[in-house]
């Protein structure tokens, strides 16, 4: 009798092994996975995109590899992930044998402190602010005063967008390089002499919002492109080429107004369609 409820036992053990492996190899079978490569700044973004997706579709998994938008265009046109992301246009080149779709716009905003008398700057004067060219806000008709320029740390997404718009690329001049956007907005906030950037969704009454060229950052100019600290977040596939099931549902979704509360959370403006 021993013997034989051990065999039992071991049978039933057997049995239920068996069945997890089984019930495993169907969940494995069943989940689809949709690969994205690329842009640093677009981690927000595809983070939220991907957790709202997700959470309605249970059987897809969303992955993303943080490389910089150069090497997710290389990676998508290389085949090695489903789509890739982009924090700047297409070259023409590239889009000889790639399709793009803009996805979200990064809107980036110029503050100073409310104490300011300054409300308007063209791109050039900007450029000339951060490389150190201008160095009194007397020169634009401001108070004598220096100009204290406050930014983003080297690896933030916002402070590429705004160098490589600007035009000042590894010549920005900082009097301080700070590691989060709010801390942009609290230092210039208090500093009546500083002049700042930061997305748009993050400004705050505290700081006096520029406008650029004379337009004012708002979703419309923003969206309408009248304003032009701006760059476009955009998702590359390739093209004349059939995506999966699973990561063309996840395009579609990231391109409709399902997607606008999401991008918005991420601190971005969604297209205008």
């Amino acid at each position: 009798m021993k013997k034989f409820m051990t065999m039992l036992i071991a049978l039933g053990m057997s049995a239920a092994l068996a069945g997890c492996g089984e019930t495993a190899s169907t969940a494995d079978s069943t989940m689809q996975t949709v690969s994205t490569d690329g842009s640093t700044s677009m981690e927000k973004v595809i983070g939220y995109l991907s957790e709202a997706y997700m959470s309605e579709n249970s059987g897809t998994k969303i992955t993303y590899n943080p490389t910089g938008s150069g090497a997710g265009i290389q990676a998508v046109s290389e085949g090695r992930c489903d789509i890739g992301l982009s924090s700047r246009d297409l070259k023409p080149e590239e889009a000889e044998t790639l399709d793009a779709e803009v996805i979200a716009i990064d809107g980036i905003a110029m503050i100073v402190n409310p104490q300011n008398t300054v409300s308007d700057l063209t791109i050039e004067q900007i450029g000339k602010l951060y490389k150190g060219e201008i160095t009194n806000w007397s020169e634009l008709g401001g108070a004598d005063a220096p100009v204290v320029l406050i930014g983003r740390e080297a690896a933030s997404g916002t402070r590429d967008g705004f160098e490589s718009i600007t035009g000042t690329e590894d010549m920005c001049k900082y009097t301080q390089e700070l590691t989060s956007t709010g801390d942009v907005v609290q230092t210039v906030s208090t500093n009546p002499n500083a002049i700042g950037y930061a997305s748009l969704a993050s400004v705050k009454d505290s700081v006096k919002l520029l406008s650029v060229e004379g337009v004012t950052p708002t979703t419309d100019t923003i969206q309408n492109g009248t304003y032009k600290i701006q760059r476009d977040f955009v998702f590359v596939t390739p093209k004349g080429k059939e995506l999966s099931s699973a990561a063309q549902s996840f395009m579609d979704y990231a391109a409709s107004t399902s997607a606008d509360e999401m991008i918005e959370k991420a601190g971005v403006v969604p297209v205008k369609r």
